[in-house]
């Protein structure tokens, strides 16, 4: 009963929720015959109905409100109970003519929960493909954009270009250069930070994992664990505000520090520590992602059966050999797993790197420069007042799909070595 009225409900609620402010808007429209007939016609109509829908739900407007808006307003409300009304009622008939139907079904020969099943499977497959088909989207509609660059700017410029610098004409009526587009510093930015990042926090991330889920006490454990998870959740620009206000300049400092020290013994290194760098945002980053990295692995070792511990130690093995010799190889297949998503959401971070790295790209080996990193630069192009089919804009695109293909490849690597150490030690 509850899936023959259930669903039925579910979905004509879906559908009346996303053809409702279509329908709404066009009966509160009509009553501005006023409205422009080109290409600014759209832009009218969303700015009156942003002010509708502001006033509408108790909010308040700068300036006067004139007398067509309050009208449209009051139409608008009244639209509004109609539709929840109208609602309800097609609900209620809908789920009566469902109970009526299944209240018909049933029968002695009637296999409720083979239908049930039958259900259940489509509803799966429906949510399946719905995941492939957005991935599907977001691929060709990077696709298309890129590919639009591509027009304007040769491939072998973006991949092995080595000067970033997308400063175009912002209008068709201002001059401007034709702008660089050398995604080399990009990336090689990215890497820096996304290997400082991992350097701190595959180590002590796995360490952690190793100490909670072998040597922490039960007590321990207990406190240990949702600590980790809470810290798991902060929110990046927090981690951003303490890079650019603590790390940045400490390490600016005791950079400058270190090259006075070596000054003052004879060493002529004329040098200077800048307060934004890729080593404050690597070691921020990874200090982000210490505990998505410890709480993963935590799980992956604490699903190694008892058994294989207790055969290491009927061997005599010590706990330290267990480890190393059992436990972790085991587990391997499940902490790269751990280390590739850590390392997903390392390349992904843009606010850290906006607030300590900067928005330079340079193409450098020096940590102790500022770089920029592909997702910074994706959000810098798509910002800002330019014409949506210039080269600039498009770049975010090409940006994008190339760090899908390079995320890709990565993913790609890491299910190799799964599938060789599980065909090793399974």
């Amino acid at each position: 009963m509850a899936v023959w009225c259930g669903i039925p409900g579910l979905i004509i609620t879906l559908l009346w929720l996303l053809g409702e402010n279509t329908v709404l808007q066009s009966l509160v429209m009509s009553s501005f015959p006023d409205l422009p007939t080109d290409d600014t016609r759209q832009d009218a109509i969303q700015t009156i109905m942003s002010q509708v829908r502001t006033l509408a739900n108790g909010g308040a407007l700068y300036g006067e409100v004139t007398l067509s808006i309050k009208n449209a307003v009051s139409h608008y409300a009244h639209l509004k109970t109609i539709s929840f009304m109208a609602l309800g009622v097609v609900l209620l008939s809908a789920m009566t003519l469902a109970l009526r139907h299944a209240r018909g079904k049933i029968s002695k020969s009637f296999r409720a929960r083979n239908e049930v099943e039958r259900v259940v499977s489509v509803v799966l497959v429906i949510c399946s493909a719905i995941s492939i088909v957005t991935t599907v989207g977001i691929v060709l509609s990077l696709l298309f954009e890129a590919m639009r660059f591509f027009g304007k700017i040769p491939l072998l410029d973006f991949l092995f270009g080595l000067q970033w610098s997308p400063q175009t004409a912002l209008r068709a009526d201002q001059v401007g250069g034709s702008g660089s587009f050398g995604a080399i510093p990009l990336f090689v930015g990215t890497g820096m930070i996304t290997l400082i990042a991992m350097m701190i926090a595959a180590p002590v991330g796995l360490l952690a994992a190793i100490y909670m889920s072998e040597y922490a006490s039960p007590k321990m454990r207990a406190i240990s664990k949702p600590l980790l998870e809470v810290l798991a959740g902060v929110p990046t620009v927090v981690y951003g505000f303490f890079a650019a206000l603590t790390v940045a300049p400490l390490v600016s400092q005791w950079g400058n520090a270190v090259i006075g020290a070596l000054n003052a013994i004879g060493l002529n290194i004329e040098y200077t520590v800048a307060s934004e760098s890729a080593l404050a945002a690597g070691a921020v980053m990874g200090i982000m992602v210490i505990p998505l990295v410890s709480s993963l692995s935590d799980d992956v070792i604490n699903a190694v059966p008892q058994a294989l511990r207790e055969g290491s130690y009927g061997l005599g093995a010590t706990q330290a050999e267990t480890i190393k010799q059992v436990i972790l190889p085991a587990a391997l297949p499940g902490i790269v797993g751990a280390m590739l998503l850590a390392m997903s959401r390392a390349i992904g971070e843009t606010m850290i790197v906006v607030m300590a790295a900067g928005l330079s790209a340079k193409m450098t080996a020096n940590p102790l420069e500022a770089m920029t990193t592909v997702t910074v630069q994706i959000v810098t192009l798509l910002v800002g007042d330019q014409e949506f089919d210039s080269a600039k804009t498009l770049a975010a695109f090409a940006l994008g799909l190339t760090l899908f293909i390079v995320t890709l490849g990565l993913n790609f690597i890491a299910l190799r070595i799964v599938q060789k150490y599980r065909e090793q030690y399974d």
